[in-house]
């Protein structure tokens, strides 16, 4: 069986289909035109952030098996195109979630304690910045979440019991009963009453149609003055423009951007001169324990195909019903 690669992947993951005796093509570079060719020979693809896989270069595919993304989202997989052609779509849900509460974490208490001022203050020789009391508490602060899914509601879990912070998110898809069993711990609102009172406001939304500039101008404008705002789902999610202009204009207290709406940031974008913004390349979950996890779990997930067994998180379960699966092994129950 031949897997692609379009870009590299962990030793440990290569190693694990190298073992299986899987043959692994690494691509020269990502390029549509470069990837093209070697689809006509793959059985199985593991796909990171750096290619979109579109319906031409799925046209291309004879024999390809499955897609496995070593991140959560789908937004770089034509995944219709692929069940069209029975291939099996699958993704590493819950794989990055540590990595991405502890990346939040970090950006909710850097800005809220001022570090990036205070450290260029004390370098610059103010060290008299200390009497200006600029740090704030996050304790007893009112932390929304825009999205309830596992980062959304780990991070809610922690704020409450390690900072008695009040949780209330704003999640329209998550079922009633789910909500329910969050009772006294977690308060379910309208996406009016999340901004108005949310104090930091973290966003942990998959980039649909729905959810596209989701947060813009209107929606800025609810916030607090010195309201925190967090990104590490999607840059077109907020109305990159309008928050620029609410942070250029102090009508909200700071931001913590992993994610933007063009990637890489281009060298004239606003927010790269912004002094209450905190910016990270989309690394959230690219510690190096988590591209780890993500690259042998999605080598698995191409394995378990290959050896007759349905892998988890199947984005297209639709194909699992066609004549071509039927053979597959059910997925073991965790």
């Amino acid at each position: 069986m031949n897997v692609l690669l379009p870009q590299p992947i962990e030793s440990e993951a290569v190693n694990l289909l190298e073992q299986a005796n899987c043959a692994v093509t690494v691509a020269p570079n990502s390029a549509p035109e470069t990837v093209l060719p070697l689809m006509k020979t793959a059985h199985g693809l593991i796909l990171r952030t750096g290619l979109t896989i579109t319906r031409d270069l799925i046209a291309e595919a004879d024999d390809l098996m499955v897609i496995s993304r070593t991140g959560g989202g789908l937004d770089n997989v034509d995944v219709d195109a692929a069940t069209e052609k029975g291939i099996i779509v699958t993704s590493n849900l819950g794989v990055n979630t540590v990595s991405v509460v502890e990346h939040v974490l970090s950006l909710m208490l850097s800005l809220s304690k001022k570090l990036p001022e205070l450290d260029r203050a004390v370098r610059g020789n103010n060290f008299g910045i200390r009497y200006q009391n600029l740090p704030r508490d996050v304790n007893g602060k009112i932390l929304g979440l825009l999205g309830f899914g596992r980062i959304g509601s780990e991070i809610g879990r922690i704020c409450r019991q390690i900072f008695s912070m009040r949780i209330i998110a704003f999640d329209p898809c998550l079922p009633e009963k789910l909500k329910a069993s969050y009772a006294g711990q977690v308060a379910f609102v309208q996406l009016q009453e999340l901004l108005t009172e949310s104090d930091v406001l973290s966003i942990h939304v998959p980039l649909s149609d729905e959810s596209r500039q989701l947060v813009g101008a209107s929606q800025l404008s609810m916030m607090k003055a010195d309201a925190i705002l967090i990104n590490t789902s999607r840059g077109g999610v907020v109305d990159e423009p309008a928050l620029i202009k609410a942070l250029q204009e102090n009508t909200l207290g700071a931001a913590g951007l992993d994610v933007f709406s063009q990637e890489p940031v281009a060298p004239d974008n606003p927010l790269l001169k912004l002094e209450n913004v905190i910016l990270t390349p989309h690394t959230a979950a690219l510690t190096r324990e988590c591209v780890i996890r993500m690259a042998t779990e999605a080598a698995r997930c191409v394995l378990d195909v290959f050896g007759g067994r349905e892998p988890p998180n199947v984005a297209n379960r639709e194909v699992l019903k066609t004549e071509k699966w039927k053979h597959l092994l059910p997925m073991e129950p965790m």
